[in-house]
Parts: structure tokens; C-alpha cells; sequence
């Protein structure tokens, strides 16, 4: 399984706009899983980030029919004029170092 991780940050007054514009993304039907969050900002350390979106897929073929998604494509044409940063990160979870569930 593929995990999508990716952060955005966005002027206060355009962050309801780029949470709008990202939503379209759950709509997609290649994702296993796809949300969008706020970050609530508890860490103290680093907390730029406004929003992620992470999302599942079963492979990287899945990930790709996702990004070659019409809707993707109407996603970035709303957010990418509107945010500030955004930081994405792909990994496939088998690799993952994990803890044990106790």
C-alpha cells in the first residue's frame, strides 16, 4: 500500500478557498482512503502547516489513476494560485519501520 502525505499552508483569508479546492480531491474513486485535515497545531515544534491531505492506494498504479484524475488537475487550478507551501510525501507502507501493537 502506497501512503499520500501532503502538507499546505495558506493565507488566512484564502484557507476556506484551498480547503474547498483540495476537498474536490475525495471525490476520486482510485484512493483507498483520502482525507483532508486541519492541522489543530499542538506540536510545538514546526506548525506551519495548515492543511493535509493524506490519502491510501493499493499500488503505485492506483496512486497514479488518482493524480491523472480530471478532478486532480481542477484541484490544482483552484489551490496552487491561492496556497503558500505545500510539501508532499509518497511511501509505500511495507517499508515502514512500525511499533508494535501491545
Amino acid at each position: 500500500m502506497i501512503r499520500h502525505i501532503v502538507f499546505f499552508t495558506a493565507p488566512a483569508d484564502q484557507l476556506e478557498k484551498v480547503r474547498a479546492g483540495l476537498s474536490i480531491l475525495t471525490a476520486i474513486p482510485h484512493a483507498r482512503l483520502l482525507e483532508i485535515g486541519t492541522n489543530i497545531k499542538t506540536d510545538q515544534l514546526g506548525t506551519d502547516v495548515d492543511l493535509v491531505v493524506y490519502g491510501e492506494f493499493e499500488d503505485e498504479a492506483a496512486l497514479a489513476a488518482y493524480k491523472a484524475h480530471p478532478d486532480y488537475q481542477r484541484s490544482i487550478d483552484l489551490v496552487r494560485p491561492i496556497r503558500e507551501m505545500r510539501m508532499a510525501a509518497d511511501y509505500e507502507s511495507n517499508t515502514a519501520v512500525k511499533r508494535p501493537v501491545r
